[in-house]
């Protein structure tokens, strides 16, 4: 109860901090940035971090699966690296959905001519709206860094700043590019680090059930 008790907690606040950045933060930040900052291609570059880790997600499963039909010994760091591809393959599916429910327009215009608020002056939500243009709340990008990040948080707490100058690459590369609002950004990182917590957490009790079926042994007379 204490740890659910405490998401919870976490949970309201992040509620509270999305709504603040929506009413005061969101238009002014992305403004600022599509004035002065979207001309730097570092900040494009930044949030590519992100991306990569889609592509190692894939491959991590793929080598795991492949690995587990030969030798059942894990090497701490291999787990590590599953349980990170688990974190975002959950985080990713359940981010999909909300953006489907939340139907926000973009701060940009990026495709087909999508509302957006430096293309039309379109801002909020549209819920349960789908397509390519209302797709910006939660922010994908900072909702995968934080997946992952959150497994490495607990699995090495000596580079605990490593991950987290990871996050703020990201984070950094999102505003300064206009491919987020704030408020996007603070609830991607929610739902990233509650989905990477929830699986180390999953992981450490090792109170599942197991599924195969138990191996018949040969009599050892």
């Amino acid at each position: 109860m204490g740890r659910l008790q405490g998401w919870l907690i976490a949970f309201i606040c992040m509620v509270i901090v999305v709504a603040a950045s929506y009413a005061f933060v969101d238009r002014p930040v992305a403004f600022y940035a599509h004035a002065h900052l979207t001309q730097y291609g570092v900040f494009d570059l930044l949030t590519r971090i992100s991306e990569y880790l889609a592509i190692a997600a894939v491959i991590v499963f793929v080598v795991a699966g492949l690995r587990s039909l030969v030798i059942a010994q894990w090497a701490r760091w291999q787990a590590t690296l599953l349980l990170c591809a688990i974190s975002l393959t959950a985080a990713e599916s359940v981010k999909d959905e909300l953006k489907f429910i939340f139907g926000r327009t973009w701060p940009e215009t990026w495709v087909n001519n999508n509302p957006s608020l430096i293309g039309n002056g379109t801002f909020g939500f549209n819920f349960f709206h789908g397509g390519a243009g209302y797709a910006s709340f939660p922010s994908g990008h900072t909702t995968a860094v934080c997946a992952v990040t959150a497994v490495l948080w607990f699995a090495y707490p000596r580079l605990r700043p490593l991950w987290g100058l990871a996050v703020l690459a990201v984070v950094v590369g999102l505003i300064g590019a206009d491919y987020h609002f704030v408020s996007d950004i603070v609830a991607g990182g929610f739902l990233g680090a509650s989905a990477g917590w929830m699986t180390v957490l999953i992981a450490d009790r090792g109170t599942l059930p197991r599924l195969g079926k138990p191996e018949i042994l040969p009599p050892t007379n």
